[in-house]
């Protein structure tokens, strides 16, 4: 069984723990090494079965324990060459062994996983989302999206599982107190997206195949819970799609592991 799970997911750290037959990866680093290993614990991972941690950009809230972790667990990072560039002075000693290379839109197996990072609009060196396929079975992952681009819905479509970036809400990023040109930043196509950005594309997915989303990467301080779920809810009701029968809808915490979502 395909497995997924969260650790934590937000504007202040993110992981994601994805497991297939005797394969386990994390998707990110961006907690503390102590606090993974703690919410991998939890859900009774296997910590010394993981077989490394792909990187989808080398900000903090996606790499701060990635180089703990590797050191700890004497596992691979896995990114492209530019994130490496921009990454490497921040994650302190890792072993050249353990540096790896990949290259985007290309399809990888690692142990009984497939993996492929594509290309996404954000403002960062070369930022990726990833696709995780079983035999049978595919889940993606796209956070720090600035815009729903043609690459990134060939990616999704098709994803039985998929997380999601809902990041912001526009009328409380406009009331808040980050600068002008951070709001610019925010809002655009290398930024990050909204409720009702992500919304609307949940439509596209599910008409595409996908049974669930997990909405993810919230803001701290310009989104709430349960105001990503009314807006994707409103929006699906408005296309005649009914969360619970059409599709299952979620939002990941970023204070504590989810559950185990197996396919």
């Amino acid at each position: 069984m395909l497995k997924y799970c969260s650790v934590g997911s937000g504007s202040s750290g993110n992981c994601h723990f994805v497991s297939y037959k005797d394969t386990n990866l994390l998707i990110d680093a961006g907690l503390s090494g102590k606090r993974i290993i703690t919410g991998l614990n939890d859900i009774d991972a296997e910590i010394d079965k993981i077989n490394g941690i792909f990187i989808t950009h080398e900000h903090s809230d996606h790499i701060k324990g990635a180089g703990i972790l590797s050191r700890k667990l004497d596992i691979p990072i896995f990114a492209n060459v530019k994130t490496w560039c921009a990454m490497k002075d921040k994650l302190g000693n890792i072993k050249e062994e353990h540096m790896k290379v990949f290259e985007n839109d290309k399809t990888y197996s690692i142990g009984d996983l497939g993996i492929k990072p594509f290309s996404i609009p954000h403002d960062s060196s070369d930022a990726v989302g990833y696709n995780l396929f079983s035999d049978k079975e595919k889940i993606s992952i796209a956070t720090d999206i600035g815009c729903i681009t043609d690459n990134i819905r060939k990616n999704l479509y098709d994803s039985k599982l998929v997380i999601l970036e809902s990041n912001y809400d526009p009328n409380m990023l406009m009331m808040g107190s980050y600068t002008y040109s951070l709001k610019r930043r925010v809002m655009s196509d290398c930024g990050h997206l909204s409720n009702e950005e992500a919304a609307k594309f949940c439509v596209d997915l599910i008409n595409e195949g996908t049974e669930s989303i997990l909405l993810a990467h919230l803001s701290r301080e310009n989104n709430f819970p349960d105001l990503a779920f009314a807006t994707s809810k409103n929006v699906l009701a408005n296309n005649n799609m009914i969360i619970g029968k059409d599709l299952n809808l979620e939002v990941l915490s970023r204070d504590k592991v989810s559950k185990n979502y197996g396919l």
